[in-house]
Order: C-alpha cells, then structure tokens, then sequence
C-alpha cells in the first residue's frame, strides 16, 4: 500500500504543469490539514496537523474532501482490532496515518491520462487502501470506488453512502437474497443495517428487523415490514422463521440463530463471532450447501467502482438514503471517535472536512 501522503518535492514540477489544474502555489505548500495518528490506540492520539498536499499520478484524481464519516472500519483500524487488520495497516504503527474511508469533495485536479472526471465535478467513494478521508485532500485511481455525485444529493448524504452499504450489499449477495426471501436483520440502526433493510426491500425480501426501542419507528420508515424492539423481547424468539438471518452488528451468534433459519437458510454477520468461529463456519459452507444444512456464510468484503455507482444508482432513485446521526467538525473528531466506539450512534456519523 502506499501512504495517503506523498511528497510534492519528489514530482518533477515539469511534468505536472499541463496536468495539475487550479492547484497554484499550494502544490508545495504544508498547508493541508489532515487528522493524524502516529500509532495504534484511543482516540485521544489523534490530532489534526497540517500535512504535504498530495499530488495526482497518472491516471489518478485529486479530490478536495468536502466531507467524510467517523465510523466501525476507521474506529478498528485506529486500535488495529482485532489483530488481523494489522497484516494491512501496519504489524508495528500504522502505514497510513490519516484514517477516513469514505469521502464526497470536488475534482480539484487530475493526473495524467485521465479521462473519467473532470475538475470541478462532484465525487463520492471508498477507500479503505489509501483512506485520507479525514484530509482537506486525497488522491484516488479514477478507476477506483468513486463515482460522481447524483444531483439533489447533499455532501453529508454522499459522504455516508458508502462504507456501512457496501458491507450490507457484500453480505446480501453473499447470501444470495431473491425476491421473496424472509430476512432477519439484527441491529438495523446503525451504519450497516439501516442501509440493509433497504437495499433488501429494493431486492424484493420481506424483512424483519431488530432496533433499540427509540428507533423503532425510524427502522420501520426505511420499509422494514416488522420491527422487533430487542430491549424488550428475545429475538430469537420471534415466532417467524427466515431464509437470511443478516447478523448487523455482530452481537448474536449462529447457535443462537439457528432455530431462526428455514432448511438450507444462511447465517452471515458482519464480524467474526466467538473465538471467530463465523469464519471458521464459513469455510465449510460450500460443503453444507450441497446437504441444505443450515449454515454460515462469512464473505470477505470487497468493492470497486461498479458498487459505488450501484449504491449511487439506489441513492438517486430513493431506494436507500443514508440515515445521518449527526454533522461534526474537523476538530472534534476524537469526540467522534468515541461516540462511534460507544455503539450508540443511529446510522451514520459524518465529519465536515471542507
């Protein structure tokens, strides 16, 4: 991976004269604000600093960051929790030390060769390689997760349109939803299963979802068909049975789940599980499968710039709308950082970078 940051002084000014439009004298400037971590740990290490204004390759967009999220993937990768997120952030200290992945911003100028965006266009996307969200600015592939805003869309919308979406469409089609599946989905408030519930309902399920008792009447306005207050009653013991058991949160278990699943129904959770077992189960899936046993299925998350424009697609015909918590400042992202740690937020978290 490379870092988010890369020095102005190492690309010859000769070379980016023709491509790097509308940048001026700032190309050399320290002048960039960014939120900053030097190693792993609480949200009290980070801090916001000014940082090198990184510059464009070939084939590459530099985008000035309008707005981003605080959310689950920024929060575990600033503790590198669990363990494993270390073989990709760093084993020692972070590669990247400035965490945001996914952003909305403008074109501010382009690379060589690139043909896709235009300076001054309005972007979205996610990036969980090069993160740099949480920066004043971020270079990105124009061929990478980022797509052009939809009109009508508010920065804020854009900005948290990606990160908890692309995991509920990855664990959807994981699962194989069709039209007419029963679907459970456990904690639909936040990030992950608001857009869950939605996403579902626009692939035709029926769906069944859990909220804390003051979101009840939010879960059920993005179209849920039953909402199952899980402070006052056992889930598990709905009296329904499901094709899909969509586990938001990582809070229940397949044991516990089981009785819930029809014949050949699948269990998928957007965390590992127990001593995680939710990746161990899911590697003899595909054995199961064949029986039409109950099972797990554990996808390892991916995306590109066709799921983007896929979510933007979903954005722009009203079938999915981000559900935002609130709006803060650049400054008081480390507050952020622990809001989000405390599992209380509702949706989505978003930090005004711009």
């Amino acid at each position: 991976m490379r870092c988010v940051f890369i020095a102005a002084s190492v690309v010859e000014s000769s070379t980016l004269c023709g491509d790097l439009r509308a940048l001026g004298d700032r190309r050399y400037a320290d002048d960039v604000k960014a939120v900053v971590h030097r190693k792993y740990g609480p949200p009290e290490l980070l801090s916001v600093r000014e940082v090198v204004t990184p510059q464009p390759a070939a084939g590459e967009i530099l985008i000035r960051v309008l707005c981003s999220t605080v959310n689950r993937t920024d929060a575990g990768f600033l503790r590198a929790k669990p363990f494993i997120t270390r073989f990709w952030s760093g084993l020692v200290r972070p590669k990247h030390t400035s965490l945001g992945c996914e952003f909305t911003g403008e074109v501010e100028a382009v690379g060589p060769d690139v043909t896709k965006f235009s300076v001054g266009e309005r972007v979205f996307g996610f990036d969980d390689s090069r993160w740099g969200g949480h920066s004043e600015y971020k270079v990105i592939g124009e061929y990478k997760a980022v797509a052009r805003v939809p009109d009508g869309v508010t920065d804020e919308q854009a900005a948290s349109g990606t990160e908890g979406a692309h995991y509920a469409l990855c664990n959807i089609r994981a699962a194989k939803v069709r039209p007419g599946h029963r679907v459970l989905v456990h904690g639909a408030t936040g990030a992950i299963g608001s857009a869950a519930v939605q996403l579902l309902k626009h692939e035709g399920a029926y769906v069944v979802a859990t909220s804390t008792h003051r979101n009840v009447d939010l879960v059920a306005s993005l179209g849920a068909d039953r909402v199952l207050d899980w402070e006052q009653e056992d889930f598990t013991a709905c009296g329904e049975r499901f094709d899909v058991v969509l586990d938001a949160v990582g809070k229940s278990s397949f044991g516990a789940c089981r009785p819930l699943l029809v014949p050949g129904g699948v269990y998928v959770s957007t965390e590992l599980g127990p001593r995680g077992q939710n990746l161990i189960l899911g590697l003899v899936s595909p054995l199961l499968a064949r029986t039409g046993a109950k099972r797990v299925v554990f996808p390892i998350p991916t995306y590109d710039q066709a799921m983007i424009e896929y979510l933007r697609d979903r954005i722009t015909a009203g079938d999915f709308t981000p559900v935002i918590d609130r709006v803060v400042p650049l400054d008081e992202v480390a507050e952020a950082f622990r809001y989000v740690e405390s599992g209380q937020k509702t949706g989505n978290v978003v930090l005004r970078v711009g």
